[in-house]
Formats: C-alpha cells, sequence, structure tokens
C-alpha cells in the first residue's frame, strides 16, 4: 500500500472508531444509553466473521476499475496474488466458493461425465444439486474416513469406458473436509490419488473453500499441497474474515475458459476491487492467526470434554468441535444453547452439532463457552 493510502486507510479506521464512541456518547447525553447485552457467543461458523476495522479501512480506499475488462488494479493483484499462493499459473476472483466449484467442475466435464468424491463433501451435499443443474453431471459417493477414501476405491468405483456407462471423469477432494470436522487430508494420500487419476486419464480438483486452515494445521505451504491438483477452490469469507468472495485456480488456458463461465454463471463485476481489497488485506494479515482459531478450538474440545460431554479431542484438526448431542435431535440441542448465548450448528449426522472458531472471537469467548454449553446440555446429553 502507498504511503497516501496508508495515511488515508489509518484516517478511516480511526473514524470508524470515533463513530462508534459517537454514538454511544449521543444516546447517553439523551438519556438513552445503549443497552448493554452480552452477545451471543457464535460459534456457528467461521462464517460469522465480520470485516475488521484495518480490512474496511483497506475496503474504503481500495483502487478500482472495470473488472471485465482486467482493468481493476485490486482485482488483479488479488488474483495474481491468489496463484502464487495456490501453486498455479493463474486465479479468478468469483463471489462465491459454491461458483468455484461448479466452475471448475464445468471445466472438467461434458454432460453425462460422473464425479467421484466422498459421499459426504460440500459439492454433494450443500450445492443444491449443482453438478447436474450446471453440468449434467452424475455423481457418486465414496465411503470415507475422516472425510478421505483411498485410491482403491477410486479404482473399484471408476468405470472402463462402455457405450452404455457414464464416463467417469473428476476426481473430487475437499480439504479441510467440512461434514468430517474440520479434517486435514495427510500430502501422502493426496499424491497417492493423483498418480491414480493420471492412471485413469481422470481430472483432480481441491475443493479448499478451508485449505489454509489445512495448511496451518499440517505445517505444508498451501502451494504445496494446491500444485498436485488441476484446478484448487479458495473461500475468503470462512477463516480469511472477508464479507465475500472465492478464487479458482488453475492452468492459464483453463482460466481463460473459467473467465468465460464467470460470465455465463452470473460473476461477473465491474468496480470490484472494494471487495478484492478484503481479499488481500486477508493475505497479509489473517493466514498465519489462524493457528490461533485452531488452538481454541482444541482448548474448547479438551475442556467440553473434561466436563462429561461426548467431544473426541483427537478428532480436533482445525477450527472444528463436533458435539455429539443425542439422544437430543439437532434443533433440540440448538435451542438449549441458544437460550443461554450460544450459537452452534447442526451437523448431517443426526445428534451432532459442531463449534466453529474463528478471529471473531478470543480466549475469554471460548471460556465463556466452556461454562455455558455444560450448563445448557446438562444431563441431557449422554457422555
Amino acid at each position: 500500500m502507498h504511503a497516501a493510502d496508508a495515511f488515508a486507510a489509518k484516517q478511516v479506521a480511526e473514524q470508524i472508531g470515533l463513530r462508534l464512541v459517537a454514538d454511544d456518547r449521543q444516546a447517553h447525553d439523551l438519556g438513552h444509553p445503549l443497552p448493554r447485552i452480552a452477545p451471543m457467543i457464535d460459534l456457528r461458523s467461521d462464517t460469522a466473521t465480520r470485516p475488521t476495522a484495518g480490512m474496511r479501512a483497506a475496503i474504503a480506499t481500495a483502487a478500482v476499475g472495470d473488472e471485465q475488462k482486467r482493468e481493476d488494479p485490486t482485482v488483479n493483484e488479488l488474483e495474481t496474488r491468489a496463484a502464487v499462493l495456490l501453486g498455479q499459473e493463474e486465479a479468478v476472483f468469483l463471489p462465491t466458493a459454491t461458483m468455484a466449484n461448479q466452475i471448475a467442475l464445468r471445466l472438467h466435464t461434458e454432460p453425462g461425465d460422473e464425479l467421484l468424491g466422498e459421499e459426504n463433501c460440500h459439492v454433494f451435499i450443500s450445492e443444491l444439486g449443482g453438478p447436474a443443474v450446471h453440468s449434467g453431471v452424475v455423481t457418486r459417493g465414496l465411503p470415507g474416513v475422516a472425510g478421505r477414501f483411498t485410491p482403491e476405491q477410486v479404482r473399484a468405483a471408476y468405470r472402463v469406458p462402455a457405450t452404455h456407462s457414464p464416463r467417469t471423469r473428476v476426481v473430487w477432494v475437499e480439504n479441510t473436509h467440512n461434514a468430517s470436522g474440520g479434517r486435514i487430508w495427510p500430502l501422502e494420500e493426496i499424491d497417492a490419488l493423483r498418480e491414480t487419476c493420471d492412471e485413469l486419464g481422470l481430472r483432480f480438483h481441491l475443493d479448499g473453500a478451508r485449505l489454509l486452515n489445512a495448511a496451518v494445521g499440517s505445517g505444508e505451504e498451501p502451494a504445496t499441497i494446491g500444485r498436485r491438483f488441476d484446478t484448487v477452490t479458495l473461500c475468503l469469507s470462512k477463516g480469511l474474515g472477508c464479507p465475500l468472495g472465492a478464487l479458482l485456480a488453475g492452468p492459464g488456458a483453463t482460466m481463460g475458459r473459467a473467465r468465460r463461465f464467470k460470465h455465463l454463471f452470473g460473476g461477473a463485476f465491474r468496480q470490484a476491487g472494494i471487495v478484492a481489497a478484503a481479499g488481500v488485506y486477508a493475505f497479509e494479515h489473517n493466514v498465519s492467526r489462524l493457528a490461533d482459531d485452531h488452538e481454541r478450538a482444541k482448548r474448547l474440545a479438551l475442556g467440553l470434554a473434561d466436563a462429561g460431554l461426548a467431544v473426541d479431542p483427537a478428532r480436533v484438526e482445525t477450527n472444528f468441535v463436533q458435539v455429539d448431542v443425542s439422544p437430543l435431535s439437532n434443533s433440540e440441542a440448538c435451542a438449549l444453547l441458544a437460550e443461554h448465548g450460544v450459537g452452534l450448528s447442526p451437523t448431517i449426522h443426526p445428534g451432532v452439532l459442531r463449534a466453529v472458531t474463528h478471529l471473531d472471537l478470543g480466549d475469554d469467548d471460548i471460556e465463556r463457552a466452556l461454562e455455558l454449553i455444560p450448563l445448557a446440555l446438562g444431563t441431557r446429553v449422554g457422555a
């Protein structure tokens, strides 16, 4: 950031803080002090994060241009940084990671092709049947352990080309794996799958919505993981704290086609530097701090287990903690927790909730959650 921009950003940040203080003082002067209600401890998702003052300042001072003409300097900077970060030749800025995933699938397939992935991966359970709608693709879910499957499963599922069969075309890896509790794919298992894909002539996509959590949690560089795939998705609006945005990365020629699909899918921007600036800021400030989220998740898991709840701390590899609340239903347990000022969210598994740590939560929030969650669930759940 240039010196003038830095000075302007500092001014914006100060104004944001002063405005909040002024609003509070004005309310008191009028004899109507703002109510001090304890906020909910929001562990529902790392998508709950709100832009920090520094990120808001970067947004306010962003240089912009026509993104559709590749003239927005902030979007261009974000895409260049993302390509390097993900170990790919080029990256495309998109509104959402779901759109990025769907464009990737469209790039790799033709109608009637088949997609292989773990049976509870995000593209199968949380993208509204997008593979069928957008690409005419059939899906086959493979049973997984901790969100992972094996080369042997891929070989067994692979369809030998035949006149009446779908063409097996893409293998899909989600890292970290949401439904299994933020679990990480070991690099050696990714390498084994890559070898199998090459052997069978299959495309290999990484749904890396939380790839940076996987990188921080495993100690690997994001590019070391990303370069093993044909295409990579990265989400900006989860642990990185951006209000929106995602990136799809891959070879230059492939990303040229992706830009066409970006328009076709309705994802083209104009002066998008305003939101791309949040991503640039996040790359500079919010990556290494993901380790704090992981440490807090581990502390939360250990504390809940010590309190007698059904939590396995050994399964906590990043910022997810899964809590078995059976015999309560997910909705019953969430309602009890909400009454006590804590937000958890249901998973695809009956009787299992998740708590997700993120940059809006500090150590005090974790300590308070460790008091409130056992209080809310009490003896209603099994250990």
